[in-house]
């Protein structure tokens, strides 16, 4: 055994220091925000025909399996630990068993670019579990004033005139979205600290595994299997399915947990903000969801409120 899997903590400060070459982040967190902001509408295509849980759950047992084998076989990755597969199993849980899983179930409920909106609020969730873990960063004012922001776009967003002005959501599916927002925070925060393996291959198939088979549990509970009869599949939910896996999970989903490593969490949430952009735009043009004033007015305050979080702190750090 080397010294760098003796020491996975030493080994990953050494490779967060080590600044990759500037072009690859930037495409990286392009294909983050764009890809990203394109599966909303993806999966509700997927989910027309196909039980959302199963849906997922094969998603990320095809892409993952795919992932891994590459690592090992092509790319000569050395084998998991123990420790390994349990952090990975715990990132795998929080980011896709309810982080994901709970997203494509509640596209059932909540139009897709307005399932984006609400997910826009994970910065906020970040913040707030950086501070409530132990030894945590208590929050400056800015970032209240942000939180703040951010929770009021949400109330405009569902306000109480039947919810989107009698648009496709509920308190369940918004329910839902906010408990997947602080699941995913508190798996990237987790996973930039946790023992997993130093390729961002690997270590993004191993968490697929895991969470497909959170997802498999939760589509048997779900009473889905009961609906695989490949007749009522359209080809249409097969396509958005195929995006999934190799756009979805294998690109971009391999590109964020690169980025979590490299760099900070302020700017690798920044996604959150501009994902919404892309599933409203792309929902209101190809799937002929509605674009309201309500709509556009929630975006903005969301949006702003994110900003206030994550860019603020850059400036000041800037002037000292």
């Amino acid at each position: 055994m080397s010294d760098i899997e003796r020491r996975p903590d030493e080994a990953r400060a050494a490779e967060v220091s080590a600044s990759p070459r500037r072009w690859l982040v930037l495409m990286a967190y392009a294909i983050v925000y764009l890809v990203w902001g394109s599966t909303y509408l993806a999966i509700l295509f997927a989910i027309e025909t196909l039980p959302p849980f199963l849906m997922a759950a094969t998603r990320f047992l095809v892409a993952g399996g795919a992932m891994y084998w590459f690592a090992r076989r092509v790319s000569g990755a050395a084998a998991p630990t123990r420790d390994q597969w349990r952090a990975a199993a715990i990132v795998g849980v929080l980011l896709i068993v309810f982080g994901n899983g709970l997203v494509v179930w509640s596209e059932l409920r909540v139009a897709s670019g307005v399932t984006a909106l609400i997910v826009g609020v994970v910065p906020c969730c970040m913040v707030l579990l950086d501070w409530l873990r132990p030894r945590g960063t208590r929050p400056a004012a800015h970032v209240v004033a942000g939180l703040a922001l951010g929770l009021a776009g949400l109330f405009v967003l569902i306000g109480p005139d039947a919810l989107m002005g009698g648009g496709r959501a509920d308190l369940l599916g918004v329910a839902a979205l906010v408990v997947a927002s602080f699941s995913w925070a508190a798996g990237s925060i987790y996973s930039r600290h946790a023992p997993l393996p130093r390729s961002p291959v690997l270590a993004t198939g191993m968490q697929m595994f895991a969470g497909s088979a959170g997802l498999a549990v939760l589509a048997l509970l779900h009473g889905e299997t009961e609906h695989l009869g490949a007749t009522h599949v359209s080809l249409l939910s097969i396509a958005g399915w195929l995006y999934l896996v190799v756009f979805g999970s294998i690109v971009a989903f391999t590109a964020y947990i690169w980025l979590l490593r490299v760099s900070t969490i302020a700017r690798v949430s920044t996604h959150a903000y501009v994902n919404p952009v892309v599933a409203v735009l792309l929902g209101y043009v190809i799937a002929a969801e509605p674009l309201t004033p309500r709509m556009i007015v929630a975006a903005v305050v969301i949006v702003g409120g994110v900003l206030l979080i994550t860019l603020a702190p850059r400036r000041a750090q800037a002037a000292s």
